[in-house]
């Protein structure tokens, strides 16, 4: 029963701060993005809650596999799992509910760092852990780009 609680937690997180972040930027999501200069690339409005579901049940499994590490770094890593989730909170915060681009750009740059280093430190550790990561590093890779590109065409 532990063990289902160790991954059971963490997914709850990712999925009750994705779940507060949606409320928190569908005014902006309405009324204020559809208006924004964005590249081409951008993906259609029902990709975001399908890749962003995804990502919560990776990383939330991530932490669990790191949870169940009985090792020296377990409590490092899950740290930096927390911190990284608080980034990506704060993220939809700052774009979304603000409207602020600029402050957005500089959040999901530290998330960036904060996600290859979470990879980086949970490899030796889990292997399983780390590949699970690198779909959520793909696409806030190309979040950034969105990002960084209506901070310079809006």
């Amino acid at each position: 029963m532990k063990k289902i609680f160790s991954y059971a937690i963490p997914i709850a997180i990712g999925f009750l701060l994705g779940f507060i972040a949606s409320q928190l930027q569908s005014d902006a999501i309405e009324n204020w993005y559809p208006y924004l200069n964005k590249p081409s690339l951008t993906p259609p409005n029902a990709a975001f809650p399908i890749a962003w579901s995804t990502i919560y049940l990776l990383s939330g499994i991530s932490a669990g596999l790191i949870w169940n590490y009985g090792g020296n770094q377990r409590k490092r890593i899950l740290t930096l799992w927390g911190i990284q989730q608080f980034f990506n909170f704060t993220w939809s915060i700052l774009f979304f509910t603000l409207q602020n681009p600029l402050l957005g750009f500089i959040n999901i740059v530290i998330l960036d760092i904060l996600v290859l280093w979470y990879i980086v430190k949970s490899w030796p550790v889990n292997r399983t852990a780390s590949l699970l990561f690198w779909p959520y590093m793909a696409w806030i890779a190309f979040a950034t780009y969105l990002n960084g590109y209506i901070l310079v065409y809006n």
